[in-house]
């Protein structure tokens, strides 16, 4: 029996041809998934059993999703109750199916709640419904979500008076206790379906909740009638029935390509797994709908370009490649002193059109902007984490943590060392400010620049300056003080500073000066480092020695381990020689993997590890090794700073 599920219903919303490549084994998908990943990442299975543990007189419906009609059997059983409270009741009409959070039925009236593992501020009026009165973008699939469950449900049991609500970790809301998170233990042995092992059996032994309520019954009524339809020629209705209808029969729907949904597809295939016969679902779109060739898709498109805002614009015109784009269909705009990012844009799109391997660089920009420096140079990077139940009493939801850091001076003989590395792999402990002590005690000793990698560090010391002061440190004018030296303040923060020795973004100045092909336009780390690795003649001479010979220390890595491997002239990029912070799990597996998490952009690898470490039941030895693989994963992201900063300075300056 083939049932469109609401999860499939998700999907069809965002590209209803989805629904023809979705669970087919011979089409490549890069959205892997791991429910375990997924539940270290976000806590999400831990929102979930502490939202039922509100309601104690809950009866949990066990099975297998595929057991539609036991599942739906079971259900009504229940629900010949006057008043019954249902945990993942099921429901099926007409070739539907959903399985809700929290049912609560008290005669015909009836709550359906939908628990999220995302966070609110009640106070917020434009949570879901933004100022120009429609629906906000980040919240639509889960509104539309809990009105296709309304939908079914309604129509099982016509009668109902349906009340709809979301139950989400409230940010105003202080954990009362410590060990909330810990309290939920995650474990892939558990019996149950969210592997979850609760250590508590009341919720009063939990405190007061984080957790809060959210009536959206309007909303939800709004969607039904198509107040907000989701497609411009579709209502509601129309939606449910085209998905059901095709899924059900294995039907390509031939929805038109659009720049943002093709964009982001995940039915797409590497080269290789075509290779091994895996289909890639989004070419097999542009054959039918734009028969294109192997000779299009050898193209350079405008998928690839950098923070392409008028690629939308542009493919509903019918522009499709880079060879079609001219320097005032792109909004070509130049600023003094820098690259712009339309520059950029046209940058990347000439060398692409052209196979220019070729890199730019604003020698002068550049070498101007080194000048300003002050050795000793330091290169720091933190890694972070923030999850739905705080780990500690007085914490909020969400609430950033700092459980690393790594730290990389360079002297101005060219010296490097590691100098010095924190982390907390604590069970229960609030590391942000001894995180803090330890950077001031590495970065005060001198006034040389510090460093940085994107904007994530300068929000986090934010974050630990609120916190601070909040707190009844001994030491916090001293912490506070030196936080505003390192960091400038936020756009929306009452009291402004800009610090001495505020950190400098190298990502900006990667963006400000310099473009290597090699990148495809990404400014990650993680594309940077490998691309200019394969250019420098430099640094490939310098690091495809031993450690010990390369006028470099670690405090991580043995002396005779080489940064630089070179397998056929090609550069193997040092992020894949470093060991697994899972067993067989990449980091761009656990990236994929955690579509809905709330910070995602920096370390997904790193702030699930932390998650393992803080909340799962595992041995010394295996939490041994888990914190020396987040050691060697955060020294690298210094280094490679490091690297980038040497290829500007040997390479091209001097």
């Amino acid at each position: 029996m083939k049932v469109l599920t609401k999860s499939r219903f998700k999907l069809g919303l965002e590209c209803p041809n989805k629904l023809f490549y979705t669970s087919k084994k011979e089409y490549a998908n890069e959205k892997v998934t791991n429910p375990f990943l997924e539940a270290l990442a976000q806590g999400g299975f831990q929102v979930e059993e502490l939202a039922r543990m509100h309601y104690h007189d809950g009866i949990l419906i066990e099975g297998n999703d595929g057991d539609y009609e036991l599942l739906w059997q079971q259900t009504q059983e229940l629900l010949q109750q006057e008043n019954v409270i249902i945990f993942e009741a099921a429901f099926l009409y007409n070739g539907l199916f959903i399985r809700t959070d929290i049912l609560i039925k008290k005669g015909n009236k009836i709550e359906l709640i939908e628990v999220k593992s995302k966070s609110f501020d009640p106070s917020n009026e434009n949570l879901f419904i933004g100022k120009r009165g429609g629906l906000v973008s980040g919240w639509r699939p889960y509104l539309f979500d809990i009105a296709f469950q309304k939908y079914v449900i309604q129509s099982c049991f016509p009668s109902w008076e349906i009340s709809s609500f979301i139950m989400m970790a409230d940010k105003t809301k202080q954990a009362t206790i410590d060990g909330l998170n810990q309290s939920f233990r995650i474990t892939q042995t558990a019996e149950n379906r969210t592997g979850i092992k609760k250590l508590v059996q009341s919720i009063d032994e939990l405190g007061n909740s984080v957790l809060s309520l959210s009536n959206i019954s309007e909303i939800i009524n709004d969607i039904i009638n198509n107040k907000y339809p989701h497609y411009r020629d579709l209502d509601f209705l129309q939606t449910v029935n085209l998905f059901e209808e095709n899924y059900r029969n294995n039907t390509y729907i031939n929805w038109p390509t659009s720049f943002g949904s093709c964009k982001s597809c995940e039915f797409k295939a590497t080269p290789e797994e075509e290779k091994n016969g895996l289909l890639a679902g989004n070419k097999e779109c542009f054959k039918k709908q734009h028969n294109w060739s192997n000779n299009e898709f050898s193209k350079p498109s405008i998928f690839e370009i950098w923070f392409f805002g008028k690629g939308a614009k542009l493919f509903d015109q019918g522009i499709y490649f880079m060879d079609e784009l001219t320097p005032d269909l792109i909004g070509y705009k130049e600023i003094p002193g820098k690259l712009s990012t339309t520059e950029r844009q046209w940058l990347q799109i000439e060398k692409e059109i052209n196979s220019d391997k070729e890199i730019y660089v604003d020698i002068d920009g550049l070498r101007n902007e080194i000048e300003t420096f002050k050795y000793p140079l330091h290169f720091i990077d933190f890694e972070t984490s923030a999850v739905a139940l705080p780990f500690n009493k007085g914490r909020k939801p969400y609430e950033q943590i700092a459980f690393q850091f790594s730290h990389h001076k360079y002297f101005e003989d060219g010296t490097i060392e590691h100098a010095t590395e924190y982390i907390n792999n604590k069970v229960g402990f609030f590391p942000n400010f001894d995180f803090i002590r330890n950077l001031k005690k590495a970065l005060e000793n001198d006034g040389g620049s510090i460093f940085r990698y994107s904007h994530h560090e300068n929000t986090i010391l934010n974050a630990i300056y609120e916190q601070l002061l909040d707190s009844d440190e001994e030491d916090k004018d001293q912490l506070i003080d030196f936080i505003k030296i390192i960091s400038h303040s936020k756009s929306d923060s009452a009291i402004k500073w800009r610090g001495d020795r505020d950190m400098i973004d190298l990502c900006e100045i990667v963006k400000n000066y310099y473009y290597n092909p090699l990148t495809k336009g990404s400014n990650s780390i993680k594309d940077v480092l490998p691309s200019i690795l394969s250019k420098s003649i430099y640094l490939q001479s310098k690091n495809s020695h031993p450690i010990e010979l390369s006028n470099v220390t670690s405090k991580n890595f043995p002396k005779d381990h080489i940064w630089l491997l070179i397998d056929n002239d090609h550069v193997i990029n040092p992020y894949k020689l470093l060991p697994p912070v899972f067993q067989d799990w990449s980091e761009d597996d656990i990236e994929n993997t955690l579509s809905e998490i709330e910070d995602i952009a920096n370390g997904g690898a790193a702030l699930t590890a932390y998650g393992k470490l803080q909340y799962t039941e595992m041995s010394e030895e295996e939490r041994t090794e888990l914190t020396k693989a987040l050691l060697k994963y955060c020294e690298l992201d210094t280094l490679a700073m490091v690297m980038i900063f040497e290829h500007f300075k040997e390479d091209l300056i001097n």
